[in-house]
């Protein structure tokens, strides 16, 4: 194993039980296998699926105790033997996929996030809210050493999910995408993912801060939940024709917008399911789906091509994510906030402190 000096422990979140909260300690630093990497996590994104991880709000067993995190940007210190085209030093991130099997028939044919075997940053396996995190070398995102690991940390899944889901719509530049949650995490970056790919954005999240902020990022229209009358009129007043959008991404972390994208969605327009409410079902008319052409998908992180295409336009300064930077000892401050439908924008935790 080449290496760096490493130390024995590190500061780590632990949820050591089903609910949290999560537990500031000392824990040991792991070693990395013959075909994984040791990455010293710098800064780490918190994203919502880290508190639904914490929860248990899915269908989906974790490891328990668990190390979440899946936003982590650092540098590599140590590597397993089998991996030649990483290096000592490299910038690197750790994604949601942590790893997969990379011979089933979805890992052949660029699917990777559908293998059956998986493993999950901050999920199934510890992720990035600690000093020093283990990734698999295929699948960890390879972040040029120009960019600011502070500020990339939300492009390795929030970044990487929204232009992907933005790809799966199928919209052309030109085109109008309606975004739902469009002043969360997700939806910062989506505003500016579909700018920088030549769509115009109608943003849809609820309140006056939030709206500033996706008019500021790029959005052409902002539709407030909170206020309006009528949000399907809205939506379809916010496009030139008024037939309403092309495509739909649906970041909300709420039920109530996937029952009712289908009313405002353009007729042979596509809604991309993207957030994950707990329990939550998808409802709309088969016969208007049917008549109007309606698809309707999910679309779920992105794969290796996905990441470097995503980063590349970090890179490129086309994509900036709003966002606030706290000490990792302060993550459930963090949750606290998130429960409370309080944050505009992402936070990222500096592991340092």
């Amino acid at each position: 194993m080449s290496s760096t000096e490493i130390p024995s422990e590190q500061w780590a979140q632990v949820v050591e039980k089903t609910g949290g909260p999560v537990v500031y300690k000392k824990i040991p630093v792991p070693k990395p296998g013959p075909d994984e990497v040791l990455i010293n996590i710098k800064y780490s994104g918190v994203c919502h699926t880290d508190l639904h991880a914490m929860m248990g709000d899915w269908p989906l067993a974790t490891k328990m105790p668990l190390v979440g995190g899946h936003e982590g940007a650092g540098i590599v210190v140590a590597r397993g033997e089998l991996v030649k085209d990483v290096e000592i030093g490299d910038y690197a991130g750790i994604k949601w996929l942590n790893g997969s099997c990379l011979s089933c028939s979805f890992c052949q044919q660029s699917d990777e996030s559908l293998c059956p075997e998986p493993l999950l940053s901050g999920y199934t396996v510890d992720g990035s809210f600690q000093q020093y995190a283990i990734g698999k070398a295929a699948h960890v995102a390879r972040i040029p050493k120009e960019c600011s690991l502070e500020a990339i940390a939300p492009v390795l899944c929030a970044g990487l999910t929204v232009y992907k889901a933005l790809k799966e719509s199928g919209a052309r530049p030109g085109q109008q995408v309606a975004i739902v949650g469009a002043g969360g995490g997700l939806g910062s970056l989506a505003i500016q993912y579909a700018r920088a790919m030549g769509l115009h954005s109608i943003a849809i999240d609820g309140g006056a801060e939030k709206g500033a902020m996706c008019k500021e990022l790029g959005a052409e229209n902002y539709v407030d939940f909170s206020t309006s009358k009528n949000i399907v009129q809205d939506v379809k007043n916010a496009t030139p024709d008024g037939f309403g959008p092309h495509a739909v991404l649906l970041l909300a972390v709420s039920e109530g917008p996937f029952q009712q994208a289908s009313e405002y969605v353009r007729s042979r327009g596509t809604i991309v399911c993207v957030g994950l409410p707990a329990g939550a079902y998808l409802k709309a008319p088969v016969f208007d789906t049917v008549v109007r052409m309606i698809s309707i998908k999910g679309s779920y992180v992105g794969n290796r091509q996905d990441t470097t295409e995503a980063i590349d336009f970090f890179r490129r300064g086309l994509i900036k994510a709003p966002y606030k930077v706290v000490g990792l000892s302060k993550l459930q401050e963090v949750f606290d906030l998130m429960k409370a439908g309080k944050i505009a924008g992402r936070y990222v935790v500096d592991t340092s402190y």
